[in-house]
């Protein structure tokens, strides 16, 4: 496998991280899932910097985010498989 454009801890994980620059909407990504050591791919709907998350399939609003096999927060809006999962449409469940 060519080097990851982002990677995924486990197989319930609902986004994975982005761990290269330049991700632009329309480009096709590879992601390493390493509890199986398997790949996944989606087509970026949006840019997307490094670090930050891409959605693996449809999340909608009221959805919880799973990264790293954690909850990380609820979906506040939909977002598409390969869109970009951040502080706009994910909040805390804390407050």
């Amino acid at each position: 496998m060519a080097a990851p454009h982002f990677v995924v801890h486990n197989t319930d994980d609902t986004t994975g991280v982005v761990v290269v620059e330049g991700v632009e909407a329309g480009d096709e990504l590879t992601g390493w899932v390493m509890e199986t050591d398997g790949t996944v791919t989606v087509k970026a709907r949006d840019p997307i910097p490094l670090g930050h998350k891409v959605s693996l399939g449809d999340i909608k609003k009221g959805d919880t985010i799973i990264k790293y096999g954690h909850d990380i927060g609820r979906a506040v809006a939909d977002i598409p498989r390969g869109g970009h999962v951040h502080v706009d449409n994910v909040k805390t469940k804390r407050w």
